[in-house]
């Protein structure tokens, strides 16, 4: 096994971790909501120290359900992810054909010309 393999599988061995390990340990089991995103945290540790405090902004769209924010979170991962595969598959295309191009100008012309 190459050292590339070796450490492609290590890499998915601790994303795997990553994703397996809080579930399995019950991290966050003390909680309301033990998943709750990043804003909801922040906004339970704001309140804890100040009661009082008003934010600055509103949300511009509020979702009627959590449902739906997980809907359109979903739906921005995935336009995210194919607009990053699109770029990525566009430059390794890009490369080859550079390649090809650069093998076929080595080789020189394959069919003689009709003019010498």
């Amino acid at each position: 096994m190459s050292r590339n393999a070796r450490i492609n599988i290590l890499l998915l061995a601790l994303v795997a971790a990553l994703a397996v390990l809080p579930l399995a340990l019950g991290l966050g089991d003390h909680k309301e909501e033990p998943f709750a995103g990043a804003d909801g945290e922040a906004e339970t540790a704001i309140t804890e120290i100040e009661p009082d405090y008003e934010p600055w902004f509103s949300p511009l769209y509020e979702p009627p359900s959590g449902e739906i924010e997980s809907a359109l979170f979903s739906l921005q991962a995935a336009l995210g992810a194919g607009v990053l595969a699109y770029y990525f598959g566009l430059r390794r295309g890009r490369r080859q054909g550079e390649e090809r191009a650069a093998a076929r100008s080595k080789a020189g012309p394959s069919v003689p010309d009709a003019e010498a």
